[in-house]
């Protein structure tokens, strides 16, 4: 077996965060640092070690979502100690982990797991999951502005898959635009940084649905497992 592919299942993170986790070196086999992404490894007999921890396959899968508050950050600790989404989560028996981020400033739907084939089907950009979006932003969004969205525009790392934008509203008084955007990749910030490109603001952002999981009614700073029907889901992209 791959040892990212072993790494996943042992709930360290999606494939991609785990090869990470070995080109930094942080990654033991019976005794030696390996940064070879391409090296296979017998789960039966070899000892995978991940910072002074041994690793194996969880007995136990979790999925859950929660509905994260603004002023939390995505991260299992902190050395500010400022609050972070673990704050609002029991403690489980095996390690979970975030499925993407939402940044600081944003809230919404969050996707928990220890299942890291899961998370891959979530994330890698050939799945083209949607993930939808309500944003609202500084000023009246014009029309120019939208279709570019709605194009694709050019970020530091590359140009954006193209959009779907609906606008919603638009608050005279409060000189707010309100709109719902679905975007079919993940890059770092994304949302946030293709506003900037098209000349707006994010004034505020909250992610509402992954796929077929869905926000809905869930109450801000609650969580929930997933259903059946809503992992099958997301393991039917495999």
């Amino acid at each position: 077996m791959r040892i990212n592919k072993f790494l996943a299942q042992a709930g360290l993170g999606s494939r991609r965060s785990c090869e990470k986790f070995i080109l930094d070196g942080k990654i033991k086999i019976n005794g030696k640092v390996i940064t070879n992404l391409a090296t296979d490894i017998n789960p039966e007999k070899d000892e995978i070690i991940f910072e002074n921890k041994l690793l194996e396959f969880p007995e136990q899968k979790i999925y859950l979502i929660l509905n994260k508050p603004e002023g939390y950050l995505v991260t299992s600790s902190d050395p500010f100690q400022r609050k972070t989404v673990f704050e609002l989560l029991p403690k489980f028996s095996v390690r979970i982990f975030s499925i993407g981020r939402l940044d600081k400033s944003s809230c919404g739907l969050l996707i928990l797991t220890n299942d890291g084939n899961f998370a891959n089907n979530v994330t890698h950009p050939k799945k083209k999951i949607p993930k939808i979006y309500i944003v609202k932003v500084k000023g009246k969004i014009s029309k120019n502005q939208l279709n570019s969205l709605r194009k694709g525009v050019l970020l530091n790392d590359g140009k954006t898959l193209p959009a779907k934008v609906f606008l919603k509203s638009y608050n005279k008084l409060q000189d707010i635009s309100k709109f719902r955007i679905t975007i079919y990749e993940g890059k770092k910030r994304q949302i946030r940084r293709m506003i900037k490109a098209v000349g707006s603001e994010v004034k505020f952002l909250k992610r509402v649905q992954v796929g077929k999981i869905q926000l809905g009614n869930l109450e801000e700073g609650k969580w929930r497992f997933l259903k059946d029907k809503e992992i099958q889901a997301i393991k039917n992209e495999e």
